[in-house]
């Protein structure tokens, strides 16, 4: 079992239980799946406080009605349907555009030391950034989240064509733009 499908069983797991003992069970379920939300979700909003609030809005959705998640085929990908439809109603909300503070945590492979680290973290979400959104929903969905194309068009209810030339696109400008980057000389 990859990965992958390791962390939707538990996702899976954790809506059962939510199913059976209600908001009791909400807590696993927010300990399990909220840093992956949030960072998906900074991937679509752009905006640390939007991505943590849709986050928080499903999540209280859930503790209201429980069951909702009872007999979802895949409740890892309806949790990021809900999430990802919940930042557009928050932009539409607010009827603007915001760019993203910091996205720290989007990057788990660490460079040697914590100044390459920050550094590295920067030039990766400046160019994740620059991305549209269409390409760069597909792009975290596909590279942190490990997911298939088929399930990435199942969340983002597109053709499997569509994200995998979305993924295609962004994968070529973050290259690009990422290869650009000024050469550090190390000394000593």
């Amino acid at each position: 079992m990859s990965a992958t499908q390791a962390f939707s069983a538990r996702v899976r797991e954790c809506t059962d239980q939510l199913a059976v003992t209600g908001v009791a069970a909400l807590g696993m379920l927010y300990d399990l799946t909220a840093q992956r939300l949030v960072r998906f979700a900074v991937t679509v909003s752009y905006h640390q406080h939007d991505a943590e609030d849709a986050v928080q809005a499903v999540l209280a959705r859930l503790a209201t009605s429980p069951q909702q998640l009872k007999d979802v085929g895949c409740p890892w990908a309806y949790l990021l349907r809900m999430v990802r439809n919940e930042v557009i109603a928050i932009h539409r909300r607010q009827k603007r555009c915001t760019a993203a503070g910091d996205l720290s945590d989007l990057i788990t492979r660490c460079p040697i030391d914590e100044a390459e680290r920050e550094e590295s973290h920067r030039a990766v979400w400046a160019a994740l950034r620059s991305l549209p959104v269409d390409q760069a929903e597909v792009v975290v969905l596909k590279i942190w989240e490990e997911m298939t194309f088929a399930q990435i068009g199942e969340i983002l209810e597109l053709s499997l064509n569509t994200v995998a030339s979305r993924y295609q696109y962004g994968i070529a400008k973050l290259t690009s733009r990422l290869t650009k980057q000024p050469t550090r000389v190390r000394h000593g």
